[in-house]
């Protein structure tokens, strides 16, 4: 195998593949990265068995072949070389990558050892610009759960409803969800959970105008995007009925300027702890929400911002790292945030064209 590439494009392609490659197997074939030359491309591939991907990027193909190189190895070598282009020979269990004046030598893995890409059949799919697809996931991924005794909540609802996509995660603690008008004019019915952390993955990709496809199997979840293609285990159970937490009605709703809202949790967050929740006091003849956090240990903090407040006072009180979290996915001059009384969970809305919503559960004063 014989080729020529740009570093920088062959860095991009290694650096999205890898994601794929495995770092627990006891196949050593599985920490590698397959590269095959054919005709005017290269087409590189990774899995970890649970985790497959595949992308090509144009080169000049001087002689055809396939070899293993060590992922992450590979990666850093072309990563560490000038701008400029790498000619990668292929020979004798050993690959060698010339860039400028830098020339390296690698041991590779038995090519005939390495996985085929997986073929799988699809039936739902939908399509949406990756700009979208990008923006939707980091609204929603930060919440998603850690814990994979529950392994229905590690990921993201993404489901196609009268019109709308939207996606949804939740940790039990919290939620955020957010929905925008379906690309596609007739799309499918389309309801499934993916993984949160291959989201994350695939949303992390450098900028593009490409459309991304999610495609669905029985038990798999395809994604295409321009020249790459991930496939991953779709996650399998129930996932909670979220509609029934959220409340129709409020009690007290504040319209609070985000900036300033932002801002203040963050300051106040420096004094807080699981044992000093952050309070917010909502004052209907002020017009004002105040924001305190008091620590018997540390000391407190008070915040005052001046807002539009319309119905019942109320205090209630949240963990600062999850109100933080929510209003950093929030976009926006202004936020609305709703509560029914002190024991029920308060609602963060994202006001004009942002669809986004973050319902947190209180802690008890």
């Amino acid at each position: 195998m014989k080729f020529s590439i740009d570093k920088t494009e062959l860095q991009n392609c290694l650096a999205i593949v890898q994601k794929g490659v495995s770092t627990r197997s006891t196949l050593p074939v599985l920490s590698g990265i397959l590269i095959e030359a054919a005709k005017d491309s290269i087409i590189l591939q990774s899995t970890d068995l649970d985790l497959s991907i595949q992308m090509s990027a144009p080169a000049l193909i001087e002689e055809e072949g396939r070899t293993v190189v060590p992922g992450k190895l590979f990666s850093d070598i072309i990563k560490s070389m000038p701008d400029a282009a790498v000619h990668v020979t292929a020979q004798d269990a050993e690959v060698k990558a010339t860039c400028d004046k830098s020339t390296f030598s690698v041991k590779t893995l038995a090519a005939e050892d390495f996985p085929g890409f997986p073929k799988v059949e699809t039936t739902q799919s939908i399509e949406i610009p990756f700009s979208q697809f990008a923006n939707m996931v980091k609204k929603v991924a930060r919440v998603v759960s850690r814990d994979e005794s529950r392994i229905i909540l590690t990921g993201i609802l993404v489901s196609v409803e009268d019109g709308k996509l939207r996606m949804v995660a939740t940790d039990s603690y919290r939620l955020a969800m957010t929905e925008i008008t379906s690309p596609q004019e007739r799309a499918d019915e389309f309801s499934a959970v993916i993984s949160g952390l291959f989201m994350n993955e695939v949303a992390s990709m450098p900028a593009t105008d490409e459309i991304v496809k999610i495609a669905l199997s029985d038990n798999q979840i395809v994604v295409n995007c321009g020249s790459t293609v991930f496939i991953n285990r779709r996650l399998e159970g129930n996932y909670p009925n979220y509609k029934q937490l959220l409340p129709e009605t409020f009690n007290t709703r504040a319209v609070v300027p985000l900036p300033d809202l932002t801002a203040s949790v963050k300051r106040a967050a420096l004094l807080s702890s699981t044992a000093a929740p952050i309070k917010f006091d909502l004052n209907v003849d002020s017009q004002t929400l105040q924001i305190t956090v008091t620590s018997p240990d540390v000391g407190s903090v008070q915040e005052t911002i001046v807002c539009e407040i319309e119905g019942e006072d109320v205090e209630i009180a949240f963990n600062s790292s999850y109100v933080t979290e929510g209003l950093t996915s929030a976009k926006g001059e202004e936020i609305a945030f709703e509560v029914q009384s002190s024991l029920k969970p308060g609602i963060f809305k994202a006001t004009g064209d942002d669809d986004f919503l973050y319902l947190i559960m209180p802690v008890r004063l």
